[in-house]
């Protein structure tokens, strides 16, 4: 009987612990969809643009490292823009060993196309960056008279109407930096669980409509795609300023953003060739920066875990167990908080051509993106670094091969 007592005590110390996680975890779903931007409608988007009075010229720049797969693809498609000004396009091949370079020279229209062989990379540099700063130091031999540089990737194609709805954004907001996550490849089982939820956690991190507002300090920025005003990269201090940066596109808004506004969005037409078929593609890509992201902070690390946990994983554990052991209110509480959570993902989902029914995977993805960044953390305290691309990232020494 009396072992019996003890039981019933302890699943009821059990109940409530999950009621009053599942109660936090419904307090911050409640405060997200409040309090932090309307990050979660997805609704910031790149508009169509109309007619300027005079179109600036642009360079764009791809840093290319092993990228022979999809160059050809990449570059054809900043070669075919219907755009009204001066475009040249500047191929920086970074050591590459797949015939990147050989690749991009026979895309048709290569008159306008430029192929640098990139130097070896210098102390104190991550690679991309490295490559971007020998790309922007040709603009004066390619087109001086531009006004902008577009930083892009070597797996990114561009609608043709890309480049004057980025300059369109740019001229009439007067913004120094005007950039788009482009549209990442979301085919196969894993892409579909990992990359919606991406984006949803990327636009939770650094809120779309913060970033665009002038009088917000929050910055951000989508390396596959950003249109950069020349004049104000050089008032900030250059690429230099952010050499040894992992996460260069979020330091390149948060170093533009102080001399004039940016804009931040999502849209149609510019796309990922990149494809993240397996776990361990997906799985690489996000250890190379979570830990960076967390500022290598071991306790920041920790609370992210737990905090993952409470938000993300509480509200299926609490509706089930709820519903095991007939707590009305654990149910409520938790299924309130994983509606909550479900409708704030609904409209990524839908920009992903994905129905509702793929919300109920939320939490499995998220648990999977805290299993990555506790893999990144021990990669970098353990010293081996992230790699990427036959390099490896370390704190101390920024990127070395």
């Amino acid at each position: 009987m009396l072992r019996s007592g003890s039981r019933i005590g302890a699943a009821c110390v059990i109940a409530t612990i999950l009621f009053w996680l599942a109660m936090a975890s419904l307090a911050v779903w409640a405060g997200l969809l409040a309090f932090r931007g309307g990050f979660w409608r997805a609704d910031q988007r790149l508009a169509a643009a109309s007619d300027l009075p005079a179109w600036p010229g642009v360079v764009a720049i791809i840093p290319a490292r092993d990228e022979a797969e999809t160059i050809e693809r990449a570059v054809a498609s900043l070669l075919a823009q219907d755009y009204p000004g001066e475009c040249r396009v500047i191929v920086v091949d970074d050591g590459s060993s797949d015939g990147t370079a050989e690749a991009a020279r026979g895309v048709a229209g290569a008159g306008r196309l430029t192929i640098i062989d990139g130097a070896p990379l210098e102390p104190g540099w991550t690679g991309k960056l490295w490559a971007l700063s020998q790309g922007l130091r040709r603009i004066d031999d390619v087109l001086p008279e531009a006004e902008f540089v577009l930083l892009t990737d070597a797996d990114i194609t561009h609608p043709t109407d890309g480049l004057r709805r980025l300059v369109h954004a740019a001229q009439t907001g007067r913004r120094n930096l005007v950039s788009v996550m482009v549209k990442l490849h979301c085919a196969s089982f894993c892409e579909r669980l990992l990359v919606p939820a991406f984006v949803f956690f990327f636009q939770k991190l650094y809120p779309f409509p913060w970033i665009n507002d002038p009088r917000n300090r929050t910055a951000g920025a989508a390396g596959g795609c950003m249109l950069v005003r020349r004049e104000a990269l050089a008032q900030a201090g250059g690429i230099e300023a952010i050499r040894d940066r992992v996460i260069d596109d979020c330091a390149l808004a948060a170093l533009l953003k102080p001399f004039g506004p940016i804009w931040l969005g999502l849209a149609e037409g510019f796309h990922s060739l990149r494809r993240y078929d397996t776990l361990d593609n997906f799985w690489r890509m996000v250890a190379r920066t979570a830990f960076v992201q967390l500022n290598y902070s071991i306790a920041a690390a920790f609370g992210t875990v737990i905090a993952m946990a409470v938000i993300y994983l509480m509200p299926p554990i609490g509706l089930i167990a709820g519903l095991a052991i007939g707590d009305a209110t654990l149910a409520s509480a938790a299924g309130g908080a994983w509606i909550l959570m479900s409708v704030a993902y609904l409209p990524t989902l839908r920009y992903y051509g994905l129905g509702p029914v793929s919300a109920l995977t939320l939490p499995a993805a998220a648990m999977l993106y805290t299993a990555m960044t506790v893999d990144s953390a021990a990669q970098y305290k353990f010293g081996r670094g992230a790699p990427w691309k036959g390099r490896r990232y370390d704190r101390a020494t920024g990127e070395r091969g």
